[in-house]
């Protein structure tokens, strides 16, 4: 199973200039406790975007073009089937960005992990696939208000995408 995990704005913006649109300590830990143990397949500027390089206690799958790029702790794949093939973790593949990985990728997706900022960033230069609402199905969502780390209203919200 391929699932994808991704924080969108209302709009469907998910960066800029190589970082996410806002901190949301709350979706950290959302993802936190949804990849781990599990793969997780990047491109190169999202992998580059982490501060402390690769994240513990998963498989990092790294795509890049770059014949010679070879991070410590990486698993490096020149294509999206590569990486999906390296893939060595058990569970669900994990596919968290960017924009082109989401692209490249969208249409074997089988779950959707949202994280859906209930905003309009008017600053973005990423954006997300338009998801087609009559392609999935909602199985859960979840409301969370602002609070004082968190600086903007957000639900988690998992889409299947239907048979």
């Amino acid at each position: 199973m391929i699932s994808a995990i991704v924080v969108i704005d209302e709009q469907g913006a998910i960066g800029f200039e190589g970082g996410l649109l806002c901190h949301l300590p709350a979706d950290l830990r959302h993802f936190k406790s949804l990849t781990m143990g599990h793969s997780i397949v990047m491109g190169r500027l999202t992998f580059e975007s982490f501060p402390k390089g690769p994240l513990p206690g998963r498989q990092n799958i790294v795509v890049t073009r770059s014949g010679d790029y070879a991070p410590e702790g990486v698993t490096v794949a020149h294509s999206v089937s590569e990486a999906l093939s390296l893939a060595s973790m058990p569970g669900d593949v994990f596919v968290i960005g960017g924009a082109q990985i989401y692209a490249a990728t969208f249409d074997m997706i089988d779950t959707l992990y949202l994280t859906r900022i209930h905003h309009r960033f008017d600053r973005y230069d990423a954006a997300f696939p338009i998801i087609d609402e009559s392609q999935w199905e909602t199985v859960d969502s979840e409301y969370h208000p602002t609070d004082e780390k968190n600086p903007y209203p957000f639900s988690f919200i998992t889409l299947v995408r239907r048979k």
